[in-house]
């Protein structure tokens, strides 16, 4: 399926994919400095690995609303730094107890589980450090406390900490449509979300239309992705994913496929991506870039 994607498309999210990894690696502590262990367990958690879909987003968005890539870029960093603390915790025993991320141990099992608990502690708090700090991102103090309170609501309760817990709650609880949609709009389509609407934050002049689109997009293609991760734990290649399939099961967590079943969910997704191109439909070729990631964050295979 992953052929379906341009090439053009295919060199643009590599290039995307690479100034993440250079603008990650300048604005994470140095592995060296004190504390040491904290600081290599966090890079060893952000760097180095995972699709950069949330900062994709971020860069895609801007250039649908003709801003320069190097005035998101802390954005792009904010949400994927935060993004990646969220991984750290959910793996940890207490939550999914999961060995495996991105093909390697993860952070608790090449580390420990104190020291992955604070990696996610501090990372959190380096994403809004950045948010608050940084050059580049538009200097207007409403701008930066809008960045800010986004990104927060996208974290807490409202995204996707809140996510997490009802996700942890719904465990071996009876199949119910409306709780899962719940949980994957606010565990993962929360950071999908602020991913667009940071950027869209950073561009003083948008039109209530056009923001309005965008957050339709960014919700569709959020809970769209999401979806097609529960397909994947079900018809997926472990090779592929850099982790072990049949998880969801294992734990009984509430998935979309558990509760509608694979072929609705499928159904779901394809009519979920019509619904994320109409929404930005009137921008024309100045969003090719968020139709591109819709298509290929929907027709994935990892």
């Amino acid at each position: 399926m992953m052929r379906n994607v341009s090439i053009t498309f295919a060199e643009r999210l590599s290039r995307w994919q690479a100034d993440t990894e250079h603008a990650l690696d300048r604005c994470l502590p140095a592995s060296t400095s004190s504390p040491a262990r904290l600081h290599e367990a966090m890079r060893y958690s952000v760097l180095g690995g995972g699709k950069r879909v949330r900062p994709a987003l971020v860069y895609a968005t801007a250039a649908a609303l003709s801003l320069p890539q190097h005035t998101v870029m802390a954005a792009a960093c904010a949400v994927e730094i935060i993004h990646a603390y969220s991984l750290i915790h959910d793996d940890l025993p207490a939550m999914d107890d999961d060995d495996l991320r991105r093909g390697r141990p993860t952070c608790h099992k090449a580390f420990d589980e104190a020291t992955a608990v604070l990696a996610g502690d501090a990372l959190q708090a380096l994403a809004f450090e950045l948010l608050t700090t940084d050059s580049d991102l538009p200097a207007k103090p409403a701008i930066r406390l809008e960045l800010v309170r986004l990104l927060t609501q996208a974290s807490g309760t409202a995204g996707m900490a809140g996510g997490q817990a009802l996700d942890l709650a719904a465990e071996g609880q009876p199949a119910d449509l409306a709780t899962i949609t719940d949980i994957h709009a606010r565990k993962t389509g929360a950071l999908i979300r602020v991913s667009v609407l940071l950027a869209a934050a950073c561009q003083p002049d948008l039109s209530r239309e056009d923001h309005d689109a965008l957050d339709r997009y960014a919700r569709c293609v959020g809970l769209a992705f999401q979806i097609q991760d529960d397909l994947l734990d079900i018809e997926g290649d472990p090779l592929l994913l850099g982790k072990a399939t049949g998880a969801d099961q294992a734990l009984q967590k509430l998935t979309y496929p558990s509760v509608v079943g694979v072929e609705a969910a499928h159904r779901k997704v394809a009519e979920l991506h019509q619904q994320t191109l109409a929404a930005i439909a009137h921008f024309g070729s100045q969003a090719d870039s968020l139709r591109d990631l819709a298509n290929w964050l929907v027709l994935r295979q990892h």
